[in-house]
């Protein structure tokens, strides 16, 4: 399959405002597409690729492109959903990120640098299983089985790869927590935002998490997510981890972060999931802030 390659946030915007553009291309709707793409590129199951960026000019292309992206969607984002709404019900475009998360769930993905030598993110086919058999666990998944508990409430599936080494935050505290993540959309088989590659390494995304009574809140004080979605909100998807997750520092090569990952429906992700009705996969490692 035939691939658009770069970050994709607002691929359905611009798909929705520019169908006649698509068509003549000959292009198929479900296609990873880019505001900022480079070449077409040939790939095997559901591999894409991230251009390289020049480090000297890495910095100025990432404020770009968040100006960019504000700038797009603040502009084209009712146009554009107005006009996906006279296509289909939004039942309907429920149905379509339902079954785009169970053929993720079912095949996974593969994410590879520009030199397909280095593969940035891979998910493997994966096993879901229920809250019951999680709490039973001691709120554990089983990594080596590529388990993910399915929070049926929420539509959530997350998978705890590393608890972590600190403390979990504790009831009545409020605390800084450093995130680097991946945010691959799902309905457009794209890596869409990732501080986790050279480009945006220095952009750290810094929560402030608040527990209160088992109940977490948090905001963005800045960071790539704050930027790019022009929001301080978090994701209520990212929210469900925390209270699993020990949060401390890597002090030594002995002591490690949580990592955690999780599939996010429209509606637990971030506004411009939740109008353009997709869901992304996250990988995040979260660590105490200072």
């Amino acid at each position: 399959m035939a691939e658009r390659v770069g970050f994709s946030p607002f691929f359905d915007v611009f798909r929705c405002l520019f169908p006649a553009f698509w068509k003549a291309k000959g292009e198929k709707q479900t296609a990873s597409s880019s505001l900022f793409h480079r070449k077409n590129v040939i790939l095997p199951h559901n591999k894409v690729t991230i251009p390289g960026l020049h480090r000297k000019f890495k910095n100025m292309i990432y404020r770009f492109k968040a100006a960019a992206i504000s700038l797009f969607a603040a502009i084209t984002a009712p146009i554009a959903f107005s006009a996906c709404d006279d296509d289909k019900t939004y039942a309907e475009l429920r149905e379509t990120e339902n079954k785009a998360i169970a053929a993720f769930v079912a095949k996974g993905c593969s994410v590879m640098a520009e030199d397909d030598a280095t593969e940035i993110l891979h998910v493997d086919p994966i096993k879901e299983i229920s809250e019951q058999q999680f709490y039973a666990q001691d709120s554990t998944t089983d990594v080596s089985a590529n388990e993910y508990v399915l929070f049926a409430g929420s539509g959530v599936y997350m998978q705890i790869v590393r608890q972590g080494s600190g403390e979990a935050i504790a009831d009545g505290e409020s605390a800084q927590v450093v995130c680097r993540f991946h945010e691959y959309n799902i309905s457009s088989d794209s890596l869409q935002l990732s501080n986790r590659v050279a480009a945006y390494e220095q952009m750290p995304d810094i929560m402030s998490v608040t527990n209160n009574s088992g109940t977490f809140s948090a905001s963005f004080t800045s960071g790539l997510m704050r930027s790019a979605y022009n929001t301080s909100s978090v994701p209520g998807g990212w929210l469900i981890a925390l209270p699993f997750v020990k949060l401390g520092r890597q002090y030594s090569a002995d002591s490690e972060v949580a990592k955690i990952r999780l599939i996010v429906p429209s509606t637990e992700g971030h506004t411009y999931a939740s109008n353009g009705i997709y869901a992304c996969f996250y990988e995040i490692i979260m660590q105490r802030g200072r």
